[in-house]
C-alpha cells in the first residue's frame, strides 16, 4: 500500500469534519489534509467556513457553488421519475451525495491525493452513498472512514473531543444536538429527542417552513409549466432551475408545507428516524403526478410508478453511477417525452390542492368523458365485456361444475384412479 501524504477530505464545517482534520493529521503524520465544502443550497458563512478549515488544521479549502449542476442534472431527473423512498422520503440527502462525491474525487485527482475521507457514520446511509462514488469514479484511491475505526461513539463524545483540542466548532453543543443536512431540495432533521419515536418534533427545530396552524389564513394559488417532465415556469415567468426551485421553497415554507416525519429503512437494514421539509419539492411532485394522470396512457404510466420505486432505492442505496439508474433514466427520459403542461395549484395551511391543468398531449377528451350527450356508442361496450370477462366466465363455469360433482379434490383422485388403469 502506498504511503499516504494526501487526503482529500468531504468538508461540511459541522461537528464531524470539524474534528476529522486534526484526528487524520494524527494518524497520518506529515499528511497533508485538503478540504472539499460544495455549496448545495445551505446558509453558510463560506468565509467564515474556510478560515475554521485552515484553523483546524487544513492546509487548503475548496469551496464550490454546484446548486446548478445538482438541481438540473441529479434533482430534477428524480423528480420526472416520480421517485420516493418508501413512500414518504423525498430523498433530499440521498440526491445530493453523489454529486459531492464526484466534485471531491476530481479534487482528490487533481491534487494528486492516495486517499479520500468522509464524516459519516459507520451506522448512516452516507457512507455507501459516498463510497459507491469514489469506487465508481476512481477505485484506485484510499478510502479512510473515521467513524468505523476511531474510539469516538457519540455526538457528546465528538463535542468532547473538539473541546479539549481547541478546535472551532460553532453552535454546536450538547443541548443543540440534532444533526442536520440541508440543500436546496430540503433539510433534514435527526437525533436528539427524535430518536424516541414517541416525541412529537418541537416547533423550534423547523427551519424551512411554519406550522399549517401559523400558515396565511388564505389561499395562495400559483401555476407552474413543465416541458418534458422538467419545471421551467412559475406563473407564466420562465425561471432557471435554481431560482424556481428557491422561490417554491419559499412558498411552500410560508404556507407550511411539505414536512414529513419519517421512519425509514437505511441501507444498513436498521429503522431510523428523520423529520424533511421538502417545500419546493412537494408542490412540484404533487403538480407533476396530476400531470402524468392527463398525459401518460394506463400502461407507460403503470411501468413508470413500478420503475420509480425502483429508481428511488438506486438513489438512497448510492448507487446513482450505476447501468442501472442510467437505464432507468433513459425509460423516465422517453416516458417524459409528452409530460407538457400546465397545473394549477392552491397552497393552503400545509396542503397542495390541485386546481387544474392542462397539456396540449391531454388524453382527457371532454366528449367521450362526458355524461351528457357525446359521440361514445353506449352498445360498444356490450361486445368489450364479453371478450373483458371470457376467462373469468369460463373459470366460474367449469370452478361451479367441479364444486356440484364433489370439489376439485374427489376430480383429482378419479383422474389418480384412471391413469393406474
Amino acid at each position: 500500500m502506498a504511503e499516504i501524504k494526501k487526503i482529500v477530505l468531504a468538508y461540511s464545517g459541522g461537528l464531524d469534519t470539524s474534528i476529522i482534520i486534526p484526528w487524520l493529521k494524527e494518524q497520518y503524520p506529515g499528511c497533508e489534509v485538503i478540504g472539499i465544502c460544495t455549496n448545495v443550497g445551505q446558509e453558510e458563512d463560506w468565509e467564515a467556513l474556510k478560515k475554521k478549515a485552515i484553523a483546524s488544521g487544513a492546509s487548503k479549502i475548496y469551496v464550490e457553488d454546484i446548486r446548478e449542476e445538482l438541481v438540473r442534472d441529479f434533482i430534477f431527473p428524480m423528480l420526472r421519475a416520480g421517485a420516493v423512498y418508501e413512500g414518504k422520503y423525498m430523498l433530499g440527502t440521498s440526491i445530493a451525495r453523489p454529486l459531492q462525491a464526484k466534485k471531491q474525487v476530481e479534487v482528490a485527482l487533481k491534487e494528486g491525493a492516495e486517499a479520500v475521507a468522509h464524516g459519516c457514520t459507520g451506522k448512516g446511509n452516507d457512507q455507501v452513498r459516498f463510497e459507491l462514488t469514489y469506487k465508481a469514479l476512481a477505485p484506485q484511491l484510499e478510502i479512510i472512514a473515521p467513524w468505523r475505526v476511531w474510539d469516538i461513539r457519540s455526538r457528546e463524545q465528538a463535542i468532547e473531543y473538539a473541546q479539549k483540542n481547541n478546535i472551532p466548532i460553532g453552535n454546536i453543543s450538547k443541548k443543540n444536538i440534532y444533526s442536520r443536512d440541508w440543500n436546496i431540495w430540503h433539510i433534514s432533521h435527526e437525533g436528539g429527542p427524535l430518536e424516541d419515536l414517541w416525541n412529537r418534533p418541537e416547533e423550534d427545530m423547523f427551519m424551512l417552513s411554519c406550522s399549517p396552524k401559523d400558515a396565511p389564513d388564505k389561499e395562495t394559488e400559483i401555476s407552474i409549466d413543465f416541458d418534458k417532465g422538467i419545471p421551467v415556469a412559475l406563473n407564466g415567468k420562465k425561471m432557471g432551475p435554481v431560482e424556481l426551485l428557491t422561490e417554491l421553497n419559499r412558498l411552500g415554507g410560508e404556507n407550511g408545507i411539505g414536512r414529513a416525519d419519517v421512519v425509514e429503512t437505511r441501507v444498513v437494514g436498521m429503522k431510523s428516524r428523520g423529520v424533511y421539509e421538502t417545500p419546493g419539492g412537494t408542490i412540484l411532485y404533487t403538480a407533476l403526478r396530476d400531470l402524468e394522470m392527463i398525459t401518460l396512457d394506463a400502461e407507460t404510466l403503470a411501468l413508470k410508478r413500478q420503475l420509480a420505486a425502483k429508481y428511488a432505492e438506486l438513489i438512497y442505496q448510492g448507487k446513482w453511477f450505476t447501468l442501472q439508474r442510467e437505464s432507468i433514466d433513459a425509460f423516465m427520459e422517453k416516458a417524459g417525452k409528452y409530460l407538457t403542461g400546465t397545473v394549477r395549484v392552491v397552497l393552503y395551511k400545509g396542503n397542495v390542492i390541485i386546481a387544474g391543468r392542462k397539456s396540449k398531449y391531454s388524453l382527457y377528451i371532454e366528449d367521450l368523458a362526458s355524461f351528457g350527450e357525446s359521440s361514445y356508442d353506449h352498445a360498444d361496450a356490450t361486445g368489450f365485456i364479453k371478450l373483458y370477462g371470457l376467462s373469468t366466465g369460463v373459470s366460474a363455469m367449469v370452478q361451479k361444475e367441479l364444486d356440484a360433482e364433489g370439489g376439485p379434490a374427489d376430480e383429482m383422485k378419479e383422474m389418480a384412479r384412471f391413469s393406474k388403469k
